[in-house]
């Protein structure tokens, strides 16, 4: 059994305490992803607290990702989420295969449809031009993470009509296949709560919270070619960036 800090008679309710020491354990690798944590009555005998003050401690680390429970088997360590760094622009598969991930896109659309407003804009195309749209559920490890709205000028997405897209990214076969070399991504981020649709296809609950992505793609040659929607899962999948600090010659505070 792992020695914890033991608990303070101060302000800070016993649940929070307990929380944080079984945290300092999981972060600093006592208790490595799918180990087991102890039992709710082992808890609640170590910190000497009630087992009312044990599940609330273990509710939080499960609201934050860190612990899973099992019925009938206990608690256990949650694996490490999937990330993508948004630093770096390469596709989904491309991406998570880097880091030993299975990727596999379940296809459930790929049809011609009148640009809406905002997709004409973004896509540098005429108001009512029509564009192809490819829909997607990403899966990491055979669970869905993603659903994705692809936004392409005809020209490319009738000729991605005879590709493998469960299984290839739609920007390796761009640069490798057709040679449009890629430069950059705009890349806007937000929340939405899950529809009755999404929630289905991503396996949540209708309102959960997902992250909302819009990522307008550039060829290298200035040419906007592919617009995209993504809904994702924060429970299942991270995106991680760096962010350099720029140094100034002045203090202008925080």
């Amino acid at each position: 059994m792992p020695n914890f800090r033991a608990l303070e008679s101060s302000a800070a309710p016993l649940y929070s305490q307990v929380r944080e020491r079984l945290r300092e354990r999981i972060v600093d690798g006592t208790y490595e992803p799918a180990a087991r944590l102890p039992a709710e009555s082992e808890i609640s005998a170590i910190f000497r607290v009630s087992r009312i003050t044990v599940r609330q401690a273990l509710a939080e680390l499960q609201n934050e990702g860190l612990i899973v429970k099992v019925p009938g088997k206990g608690t256990f360590v949650a694996q490490p989420r999937p990330s993508q760094d948004l630093a770096r622009l390469e596709g989904f598969g491309e991406a998570m295969s880097r880091r030993g991930h299975a990727v596999v896109n379940r296809v459930l659309s790929h049809v011609t449809v009148v640009a809406e407003p905002h997709v004409a804009g973004q896509l540098q195309l005429a108001a009512g031009a029509r564009v192809t749209e490819i829909r997607r559920v990403r899966h990491v490890d055979h669970e869905p993470v993603s659903y994705e709205i692809t936004y392409l000028p005809i020209r490319i997405g009738d000729r991605l009509r005879g590709e493998n897209l469960a299984e290839r990214d739609i920007f390796l076969i761009l640069e490798t296949d057709y040679g449009l070399a890629l430069s950059h991504a705009d890349i806007h981020i937000g929340a939405i709560a899950a529809d009755a649709g999404l929630a289905a296809a991503l396996d949540v609950a209708p309102g959960t919270a997902l992250l909302r992505i819009e990522r307008l793609t550039w060829t290298v040659d200035g040419v906007p070619l592919d617009f995209e929607y993504l809904y994702v899962r924060g429970d299942a999948f991270q995106y991680t960036l760096r962010l350099p600090r720029r140094t100034t010659t002045t203090n202008q505070g925080n």
